[in-house]
């Protein structure tokens, strides 16, 4: 019944259709649903919102309060999108809320991602959440997250990098569509620089919203232990939920907690196959390409598959010339730029780790699709 569950609600496809909470608003008057009182820190960004995200998680299961989550995408099963008391939420859950979206029988039905939504919030709803860290997809005022905004207590908008920029046609343009995620007077944190900042302070400005830029020298952003996830770049991250909990009146425990406690599978993950060091990293656009760069031994091996609509070229021309050699996998559709091509993720690992040397570790990134089927088949240890 869960696996019929699944198949249904992932075979839910956007396919082309805009993007936003119009269709999301229709199935929740049919579903009878009212949302739940739960405040929700919004999540808003280009990179670094799951690990924002999973701060903040573990910032408010250290507080003692009724603690939600949602996130995506997912890595094996999709309920690790919603979580309760810092735990997913159980199949059973899950299937009974697909049976009944399914009978509803909508002539322009949600996505899956915006069916997984209602399901969060009706599970908040019925559970008691008190806060809950609600990650966005893409943007802010397109994205289907915005129906929850009459809850929302905090934004954190991480950056405004170059991911979706094709969908929106400018950074600037895709920096206002974020911006639009803001509610008027509604505190916002943010790691954003250059013009996008320059939105995001006018957009602010205009809502007499009180925006908080990082500054690592400002107290509100200090972090009072080191972060527990791996990566330089995790400090940025780390001292945005910080921030956010000191704002929203949370005591330094549980900033301690949120940054000592945090877990991320798929990001900086280090794991072993065949006895070689593995590597796994979600990086899915050239801002994070270059973050994990940043954090590679000088030599090792790449695997590397992406979605095809994504910047492909510019992550491959910086990842790939330092490794001493280069498979391509799955999600991308064949060979490109002359790579070798090994359809079968766990092939094109089996097939690295063989030529690896004891010293050059294999790295698999490009998307966390891609990193999601590999830590699913079991084989990584």
């Amino acid at each position: 019944m869960y696996e019929e569950a699944v198949r249904w609600l992932v075979s839910q496809r956007r396919a082309g259709r805009a993007r936003g909470a119009v269709r999301l608003r229709a199935a929740w008057v049919r579903l009878g649903g009212a949302l739940p009182p739960t405040r929700f820190v919004h999540v808003v960004g280009t990179n670094g919102k799951g690990s924002v995200a999973a701060y903040l998680e573990q910032g408010f299961l250290a507080a003692g309060v009724r603690t939600g989550a949602f996130t995506s995408p997912h890595l094996v099963d999709p309920r690790e999108r919603v979580r309760v008391g810092g735990v997913p939420v159980s199949r059973e859950a899950l299937s009974d809320f697909a049976a009944r979206a399914r009978a509803l029988e909508l002539d322009d039905p949600p996505a899956f991602f915006e069916w997984m939504l209602a399901f969060a919030l009706e599970r908040f709803a019925a559970e008691g959440v008190a806060w809950a860290a609600l990650e966005a997809g893409v943007g802010g005022a397109s994205d289907a997250t915005s129906f929850a905004r009459e809850r929302v207590a905090l934004t954190v908008l991480t950056n405004v990098g170059e991911d979706h920029l094709a969908s929106f046609g400018s950074l600037e343009a895709l920096a206002r569509d974020k911006a639009e995620a803001m509610r008027p007077g509604t505190p916002v944190v943010s790691a954003a620089r250059g013009r996008a900042l320059e939105v995001l302070r006018e957009v602010a400005h205009a809502r007499r919203a009180p925006l908080h830029v990082y500054d690592p020298k400002d107290p509100l952003f200090a972090l009072p232990v080191p972060p527990a996830l791996a990566g330089a770049f995790q400090r940025v991250n780390a001292a945005l939920a910080a921030a956010a909990l000191r704002l929203l009146g949370f005591g330094e425990e549980a900033v301690r907690a949120a940054l000592a406690n945090a877990r991320l599978p798929g990001r900086l993950d280090r794991r072993r196959f065949r006895g070689r060091a593995v590597l796994l990293d979600g990086a899915h656009n050239p801002p994070a390409a270059r973050a994990l760069a940043a954090e590679l031994p000088r030599r090792y091996r790449l695997i590397f598959g992406a979605q095809p609509h994504k910047r492909v070229d510019p992550m491959l021309e910086l990842l790939a010339a330092r490794a001493r050699a280069t498979v391509l996998t799955w999600p991308l559709p064949g060979p490109q730029r002359g790579f070798a091509y090994e359809p079968d993720p766990l092939a094109a690992l089996a097939r690295a780790a063989a030529a690896a040397r004891e010293d050059e570790p294999v790295v698999v990134t490009g998307s966390l699709y891609l990193v999601g089927r590999l830590l699913g088949s079991g084989f990584l240890e």
